[in-house]
């Protein structure tokens, strides 16, 4: 699969907004995937610290060298995510979505995933997409976009610092 905006659509994700101009009531609730992705002329600029929020007092902040060695150069998706319906049924891609961007504006919140986005200048502008799914389908799914991306790329996307694996 070629990680790009038309594949992408082809393959059933929605949305493609920039983060700066994201209304939440256009999110579906339910769960699903979702990916950042750069435009073409993004170019990455590191900021020394991260605009993201501290989680449990924990700076998210990396130095240059590790976000340089995670950068893929050639790769639009900087980020693939999940969102699951949560214990209570009451999450889905709308608060996932919005805790995401929240967390980028420099709330503390309970997100850690892809804190590598808020070290980048220009995050804002970055784009998501996403793409609903039943519940049951969520995790197998997010693995299966981070191995095929793998498999293309050599190496997880940017922010993505851990690979999914489907749960049994």
């Amino acid at each position: 699969m070629l990680f790009t905006r038309k594949s992408l659509t082809l393959d059933g994700f929605t949305g493609f907004r920039a983060l700066d101009d994201l209304d939440p009531m256009r999110i579906p609730q339910g769960p699903g995937v979702f990916v950042i992705l750069r435009k073409g002329d993004f170019e990455p600029a590191f900021l020394s610290k991260s605009a993201a929020g501290t989680f449990k007092k924990r700076d998210p902040s990396l130095k240059r060298e590790a976000l340089e060695a995670e950068w893929v150069p050639d790769a639009s998706v900087l980020y693939i995510g999940k969102a699951s319906a949560g214990s209570q049924g009451n999450r889905g891609l709308r608060k996932q979505i919005q805790e995401f961007v929240d967390y980028g504006r420099g709330r503390p919140t309970v997100v850690w995933d892809a804190r590598l986005i808020w070290q980048l200048r220009d995050a804002l502008d970055l784009i998501i997409a996403w793409k609903e799914l039943p519940a049951s389908e969520v995790n197998p799914a997010e693995a299966a976009y981070h191995a095929a991306f793998v498999a293309e790329h050599g190496q997880l996307p940017f922010a993505n610092l851990v690979q999914a694996r489907p749960k049994k």
